[in-house]
C-alpha cells in the first residue's frame, strides 16, 4: 500500500474526494440530456464559426485577439472550441464537461479549506454545499456559463497556490 494511505487521514480525506467528486457527478448527470438552449448557446457555441472550427491556429489567435458577445474571455472560448471538436453538435458532451469542472472544483475548495484552516469536518461540508447547492446549476448546467466553472477553477488553483506559498514564507 502506497505511503499516503497509511495514514488514516489521508483515507478520510480520499474518501471525502470521492464522495464530493462521484456525488456532484451523480447529481447533475441528468443534464447530459438537456440540449442547447437559445438564450446564448447561439452566440457562444452553436453558430459561433470560430468555436465551429475546433481547436485550429486561426480559432485561437482569434480568441486571444477579439472580443465577441460583449465578452473576451479567450480561455472560455478555447474551451468551448475544445469541446466542440471533440463533441460536436451534441451537446451531452458540453454539459459532461461543465459538470467536471464543477466536482473537480468541489474538490479542490475542500482541499484549500483543509489546508488553509487544518480543519476537517467544516471545509468537507462548505465544500459539499458548494458543490450541491441548487444556485450553482445555472452555472453547470447552461453551456454558456462555462465562464463561472472556469474563473471558480483557476481562481481556487490560484488561492490554493498563494496558500502553499505564504505557509512556506512563514517557515
Amino acid at each position: 500500500m502506497p505511503t499516503v494511505l497509511r495514514n488514516p487521514k489521508n483515507l478520510r480525506a480520499l474518501f471525502v474526494c470521492l464522495l464530493l467528486g462521484v456525488g456532484t457527478l451523480i447529481l447533475y448527470l441528468p443534464v447530459r440530456h438537456h440540449n442547447f438552449v437559445w438564450l446564448d448557446d447561439p452566440d457562444y457555441v452553436t453558430e459561433n464559426a470560430y468555436v465551429r472550427m475546433g481547436l485550429t491556429t486561426e480559432s485561437v489567435s482569434w480568441a486571444f485577439t477579439h472580443s465577441f458577445s460583449s465578452n473576451w474571455h479567450p480561455l472560455t472560448w478555447i474551451s468551448h472550441m475544445a469541446d466542440w471538436q471533440w463533441f460536436g453538435a451534441n451537446a451531452g458532451g458540453h454539459h459532461l464537461v461543465s459538470i467536471a469542472f464543477h466536482a473537480v472544483n468541489s474538490v479542490i475548495l475542500f482541499l484549500f479549506l483543509r489546508a488553509i484552516t487544518g480543519a476537517f469536518w467544516r471545509p468537507a461540508f462548505v465544500a459539499a454545499l458548494f458543490a450541491w447547492h441548487p444556485t450553482h446549476v445555472e452555472s453547470v448546467a447552461w453551456i454558456s456559463e462555462r465562464k463561472d466553472v472556469l474563473s471558480t477553477f483557476f481562481g481556487l488553483l490560484a488561492l490554493w497556490a498563494y496558500a502553499g506559498y505564504a505557509e512556506k514564507a512563514e517557515s
